[in-house]
C-alpha cells in the first residue's frame, strides 16, 4: 500500500509507507521478443519541471528506439566490409536519433560538424600562428554557442523554464560539443592527426549512443575506430549485453527506487523529516546518482560495443577514494579529464606557484556553471576547486602520502571524503541556496526519528551501499562468464532482467539525471 499522511499541526512530519506508486508500467505487455528491444525502454520523461527540457525516451519511444537499435545493428553488420556504406549507416543513425527530438538538430549538427570538419583541414594545412588561433578560435566561439544555446536560450531571451524556445532545444548538445572541441583542439596543439573524409568525421561527431550524455570521447579515437573495419566476437558481444543489463538493472532498481521514494521526497520538503531522515535522503542521493549516471554510461558503452567500438569507462568506485583528487580520477573520468586536458591546462600561469592552485578553483566553478547557471552549481563547483586546492597544497606542504597506507588510516580518509563529497552533493541536487540550507538545517537539527524509512528501503539502501565494495576482479570475472555462457544461457540472463525490473522496479520512471545536461 503507497499512503502519505500529514498531521495538520505546525511542525507535523509526514509518515509515508514505502511502496509503488500507481503510474504506467515500464515496458508494455505486449512487448517480447530479441532481449535488446525489450531491455533498454527506462528512459522516461517523468518529472518534465525538474528536469527542464530534457527529453528523454520514454515507454512507448523507448521501445521504438531499442528496435532502432536492433535495426542499426543488423545493417550495420551487414555492411561490415564496405567501409562508405557502414560510415553511412552510423551516419543515419546518428541523426535519425536527432531527429526523434526534432528535426531542427538534422540542420543544426551538420552544419555544425562540418564548420569544425573544415576548420581541421585547415589546422592541419596551415602551420601560421595567428590562421591557426583564429581556426581554433572560431571553433570555440561556435561549440561555446551551441552549449550555451541548445541549453539556455530562455535565459539569453530573458525567459523561464518554460519559454516557447524550448521546443527547438530539448536535447542539450554539451557533450557534442565537449567532443568536436576536444578534435579542433587536439589538431592545433598537434597532439593528434585529423581525418580528410567527412563522412568518418560526420559519423563521429554526433554518434548516437554517446550523444545524450557521453561518456565524452576523443573525437580523433572514434574517427580511427569508426574508419577501421570493426569485429564483434561472440565474447564482445556477451559483454555488450552484460553491460546493458547491468545498467538497466542499477537505473531501474536502485536510481529511480531511491530517487521516488526517499530522495524526492525529502529534497522536495525537507520540514517534514527529521534530521537523520534528511542525511539518510543525501546518502541516497549520492547512491542515486551514482547508480543513474553509471547505468547510462554502461548502456551506452554496451551499444558502442555491439558495433565494435570501444568507448571509455566513466567511473571506477569513486565513493571508495581516499582524497578529493583521487576521487576526480574516479568520478566522471571523461568529463574530468576534459576539464584538466583543455580547461585547467589552457588557463595562464601553470609555471607559477600560486596560480595552479586558482586555476583548480577556477577550473571547478566553471565545471559547476556547466551544469546550470544558479548559485548551488556555482557552489558545488567552488566547494570542489577549493578541496582540490586544498589537498594540493596539503602535499606541497607535507608530502603526499605514503603507500601502501593502513586500512584503518585509509577508511577514514574514504569516509571524510566521501562526507565531503556528500556535502557538495546537497547544493548540486537543491533546486536555490535556500533549499539547500534547509536540508543542511534539519540535518543540523539532530533529531533522529527513521521512521519514514521502511524496511524495503533500508534494504535497498543498504544492497546499494554494499555493492559499492564489490571488488573490481569479481566484477571482471561475472562479466567474462556471461559473456563464455551459451546464448540460450544469456537470453534468459537477459529475460530475468526484464522480469526483475517489472516486478520490483516502480511503475513509474524517471529521466537520466545528466540528460538535462
Amino acid at each position: 500500500m503507497f499512503f502519505v499522511e500529514i498531521n495538520p499541526e505546525p511542525g507535523a512530519r509526514a509518515v509515508q509507507q514505502i511502496g509503488k506508486p500507481a503510474g504506467p508500467r515500464f515496458w508494455p505487455p505486449s512487448l517480447s521478443g530479441f532481449p535488446a528491444t525489450q531491455l533498454l525502454s527506462a528512459m522516461p520523461n517523468r518529472y518534465p519541471e525538474r528536469y527542464g527540457s530534457a527529453i528523454v525516451m520514454g515507454e512507448q519511444a523507448g521501445a521504438v528506439y531499442y528496435v532502432f537499435v536492433a535495426a542499426v545493428f543488423f545493417v550495420y553488420w551487414a555492411c561490415a566490409g564496405w567501409r562508405r556504406p557502414r560510415l553511412a549507416v552510423v551516419l543515419f543513425a546518428n541523426y535519425l536519433f536527432c531527429a526523434r527530438f526534432g528535426l531542427f538538430y538534422v540542420l543544426l549538427v551538420p552544419a555544425c560538424s562540418t564548420l569544425d570538419f573544415l576548420v581541421g583541414l585547415g589546422l592541419m594545412r596551415f602551420r601560421g600562428r595567428a590562421v591557426r588561433r583564429l581556426l581554433v578560435g572560431g571553433s570555440i566561439a561556435l561549440n561555446l554557442a551551441v552549449m550555451a544555446g541548445s541549453r539556455h536560450m530562455g535565459l539569453f531571451l530573458g525567459r523561464g523554464p518554460g519559454a516557447r524556445w524550448d521546443w527547438i532545444f530539448p536535447l542539450g548538445l554539451s557533450f557534442y560539443a565537449f567532443q568536436a572541441l576536444s578534435y579542433t583542439i587536439d589538431l592545433y596543439r598537434g597532439d593528434a592527426e585529423g581525418t580528410t573524409s567527412l563522412i568518418e568525421y560526420l559519423s563521429a561527431a554526433a554518434f548516437f549512443p554517446t550523444l545524450q550524455a557521453g561518456p565524452i570521447t576523443r573525437l580523433t579515437d572514434l574517427v580511427n575506430q569508426l574508419r577501421g573495419r570493426p569485429s564483434l566476437t561472440r565474447a564482445a558481444g556477451g559483454r555488450a549485453f552484460f553491460l546493458i543489463g547491468m545498467g538497466l538493472l542499477k537505473k531501474a532498481l536502485v536510481a529511480d527506487y531511491l530517487a521516488e521514494n526517499l530522495v524526492n521526497r525529502v529534497f522536495d520538503t525537507p520540514k517534514l523529516y527529521s534530521g537523520a531522515e534528511t542525511l539518510i535522503a543525501v546518502f541516497g542521493y549520492s547512491l542515486q546518482l551514482y547508480y543513474d549516471f553509471s547505468a547510462y554510461t554502461d548502456i551506452a558503452r554496451g551499444i558502442g560495443m555491439l558495433l565494435g567500438i570501444r568507448l571509455p569507462i566513466n567511473f571506477d568506485r569513486p565513493y571508495l577514494s581516499a582524497n578529493l583528487t583521487e576521487f576526480w580520477r574516479r568520478w566522471h573520468l571523461s568529463f574530468s579529464d576534459w576539464l584538466r586536458d583543455y580547461l585547467f591546462f589552457s588557463l595562464p600561469g601553470g609555471r607559477t606557484k600560486v596560480m595552479p592552485y586558482v586555476n583548480l578553483v577556477i577550473t571547478m566553478v566553471l565545471g559547476g556553471l556547466w551544469h546550470g547557471t544558479t548559485w548551488t552549481f556555482a557552489i558545488w563547483g567552488l566547494l570542489h576547486g577549493v578541496g582540490l586546492a586544498a589537498t594540493r597544497g596539503w602535499w606541497a606542504w607535507h608530502g603526499r602520502p605514503r603507500t601502501p597506507v593502513s586500512p584503518w588510516r585509509h577508511a577514514l580518509a574514504a569516509l571524510g571524503t566521501y562526507l565531503f563529497v556528500c556535502l557538495t552533493w546537497v547544493f548540486f541536487r537543491a533546486g536555490s541556496v535556500a533549499d539547500a540550507l534547509a536540508i543542511l538545517g534539519r540535518i543540523a537539527s539532530l533529531t533522529a526519528g527513521i521512521e519514514n524509512i521502511s524496511g524495503p528501503l533500508a534494504a535497498a539502501l543498504a544492497l546499494a551501499a554494499a555493492a559499492l565494495f564489490v571488488r573490481k576482479a569479481w566484477y571482471t570475472r561475472a562479466m567474462e562468464a556471461f559473456a563464455a555462457s551459451p546464448f540460450y544461457v544469456q537470453a534468459a540472463a537477459m529475460t530475468l532482467v526484464v522480469a526483475a525490473i517489472q516486478l520490483l522496479g516502480g511503475r513509474g520512471n524517471a529521466p537520466f539525471v545528466y540528460s538535462r545536461f
